[in-house]
């Protein structure tokens, strides 16, 4: 007589409330309360994280959120980035951990070194603040899982300093990897001068490290996430996180 044998069952999948995002507040930031509300929108849990704090209070994924960190003084995010938080941002990176930069956030990980190139002030040194369109370029990281390549998104700007630069090996290497996640582009996917609302290199809207785990843009998702704000457009770039946490528990 053989001992009976019962089939293994599948792992139930975590609910989004299981996975921690640590938001980080600095002095000045003023889009944090708009990302925790998309965040919690999607489910997940949030750990308001402050500059100070030397920890990310256990979290599965980071995002730093737009503003004007430290009033921008001297550059945009570049006393941000001296924060004590920074230090543990960089290693929980380096792990392999999920970091999102949204415009000052995307400003902050280029002056921390954790992106390549810089953000500097904009053709015709205009603040500009309106709905821009994005064509996604790469549909197979963990912030883009749930749009197809190809895909022009609606979101907003609003930024005096989010014209892309970088030296012309740096532009060829991103280019050459496939590490332009986010293009300026028409309705259409067109990429043209009118569409890039401010001058950045390539139309370049959003990049990605070599491990594609870290990915600053500066049109802003979280602004894109109820019919109610004009746009859900933005919805994907957190489904998408939410995607790759459960993917990889």
């Amino acid at each position: 007589m053989t001992a009976a044998t019962t089939a293994p069952t599948a792992p139930k999948p975590r609910p989004a409330a299981a996975f921690r995002v640590a938001v980080v507040r600095f002095p000045g930031s003023n889009c944090d309360e708009d990302t925790c509300f998309a965040l919690e929108h999607l489910g997940f849990g949030v750990r308001r994280v402050w500059h100070t704090d030397t920890d990310l209070k256990g979290s599965d994924a980071v995002v730093l959120p737009g503003g004007f960190s430290y009033g921008d003084y001297l550059r945009s995010g570049a006393m941000a980035a001296l924060s004590p938080v920074m230090s543990e941002v960089a290693r929980f990176a380096a792990r392999g951990g999920p970091v999102l930069g949204i415009c000052n956030g995307f400003q902050l990980l280029t002056e921390a070194r954790l992106l390549p190139g810089a953000l500097a002030r904009n053709t015709g040194l205009h603040f500009v603040c309106r709905r821009a369109f994005v064509r996604v370029e790469r549909a197979d990281t963990p912030f883009t899982n749930a749009y197809r390549a190809g895909q022009v998104l609606a979101l907003p700007v609003a930024h005096g300093e989010g014209r892309f630069v970088a030296d012309v090996p740096t532009l060829e290497r991103l280019e050459g990897e496939g590490r332009v996640v986010f293009r300026y582009a028409t309705p259409a996917g067109e990429v043209t001068a009118e569409a890039n609302p401010n001058g950045s290199l390539n139309a370049i809207a959003g990049v990605t490290n070599e491990r594609g785990n870290v990915l600053g843009l500066m049109p802003h998702p979280e602004r894109a996430v109820e019919a109610l704000l004009g746009s859900e457009d933005g919805v994907g770039v957190f489904a998408s996180l939410l995607s790759a946490l459960a993917g990889a528990a």
